[in-house]
């Protein structure tokens, strides 16, 4: 059971208390709003740990919540799981730029909901400091060495592929968009554009034998590591 404060932000109250009903039950203590300004005020006022945020709200929408939580040092490191409806990937996209966590489509299975909640919040708790060293079920990836192992074995990868890799696999379940993945892995030493970022993906996923399929593409937006 989890004690943990969660704000639920929607102008739907019936989805508000069915959400609600879940999460309680899960042990979260919920709160809610039902517009972007209750929303800012009870983040700034509660400190939830996470925020649940529909994107279409009255008074302020759920994106500029989303940036104003973000730009915000006192509450940037609140996690916030977006509520959208489906095929509505630019917003997606723009969310995830702006800071957010993960997101869930409408109509959504509040279990599904729950489980997300409980992936985003597991992350915050373990990537609070930039890690050295990831491992995952046999792979290995060692920044100071610089090495990709597979069940000991050594994956000959290019700079690109590895700061790809690194980080997708070193915050597992987050989707990035092909912008954030290219931010990542530009630099003096490497050139990439929005473009080669799917073929890179290809060409480390040709190299991860049985772990190419951890690579998840996220039509339209980006790629995540399975969790």
């Amino acid at each position: 059971m989890s004690n943990e404060k969660i704000l639920i932000v929607d102008d739907e109250q019936d989805l508000v208390k069915l959400v609600r009903f879940h999460l309680e039950k899960d042990g979260y203590k919920v709160i809610s709003a039902f517009n972007g300004e209750d929303a800012l005020f009870l983040a700034r006022k509660e400190r939830p740990e996470l925020i649940i945020l529909d994107l279409m709200l009255p008074s302020i929408d759920g994106l500029e919540v989303c940036k104003k939580l973000k730009t915000d040092t006192e509450l940037a490191n609140i996690a916030i799981v977006m509520l959208t409806a489906k095929g509505e990937e630019s917003d997606i996209t723009v969310g995830l730029k702006l800071g957010a966590d993960d997101y869930v489509t409408k109509p959504f299975s509040p279990k599904e909901l729950v489980a997300r909640v409980q992936a985003v919040l597991r992350r915050a708790k373990i990537s609070s400091a930039a890690k050295d060293y990831v491992e995952i079920e046999g792979l290995k990836i060692d920044v100071n060495k610089h090495e990709v192992t597979i069940k000991d074995e050594v994956v000959p990868l290019t700079l690109t592929e590895f700061k790809l890799l690194y980080q997708l696999a070193s915050k597992p379940g987050r989707v990035f968009t092909r912008d954030q993945l290219l931010d990542a892995v530009s630099g003096p030493e490497t050139f990439v554009s929005d473009r080669t970022v799917d073929v890179h993906i290809a060409a480390l996923r040709k190299k991860m034998g049985n772990y190419a399929n951890r690579i998840i593409t996220i039509r339209g937006i980006g790629y995540k590591f399975k969790e």
